[in-house]
């Protein structure tokens, strides 16, 4: 195995290593890392949210894909869909639409544990001021989301 030369990006080598200094041994935190946990975050966030919109969408389509539509009236979501909890108690009994709402939900709150992620690493990193800016924007984030009374 080569020794890693000057001119390799650091990138190489694991940035989550214990630090070889004598004594108790500390994590070491990059940017990098950082940016690495953050786009695992964000690409988790999306597959789970589409798996469970198509899971709900499959059963959806299973239960009710031959009933005659009527576009003549608009229907909008049902009251229990317009809010999380009746949300979570429709895909916990396994309702097509409600597992469509949920897989919405954690779509929207994918970028929110992405702002809460950040906070975390700059609070790692130390950076005092970009803690600050992180969480003023997570602070506009979850007011508007859930300013409203918890209703969408």
């Amino acid at each position: 195995m080569n020794a890693p030369t000057p001119t390799q990006d650091s990138r190489n080598s694991n940035s989550l290593s214990p630090n070889p200094a004598p004594g108790k041994p500390k994590l070491k935190i990059t940017d990098y890392s950082i940016e690495l946990i953050l786009g695992y975050v964000l690409r988790t966030g999306v597959v789970l949210s589409a798996a469970i919109v198509l899971t709900g969408a499959a059963i959806f389509v299973i239960r009710h894909g031959h009933d005659p539509a009527n576009y003549r009236v608009f229907r909008g979501e049902p009251s229990d869909l317009r809010t999380i909890p009746g949300v979570i108690r429709n895909a916990t009994r396994g309702r097509g639409r409600g597992l469509m709402q949920l897989g919405l939900l954690v779509l929207i709150a994918t970028p929110i544990a992405r702002v809460v992620f950040s906070v975390a690493g700059f609070v790692l990193e130390r950076d005092r001021l970009y803690v600050a800016f992180t969480l003023i924007v997570l602070t506009v984030l979850l007011y508007s989301l859930l300013g409203s009374g918890l209703t969408f």
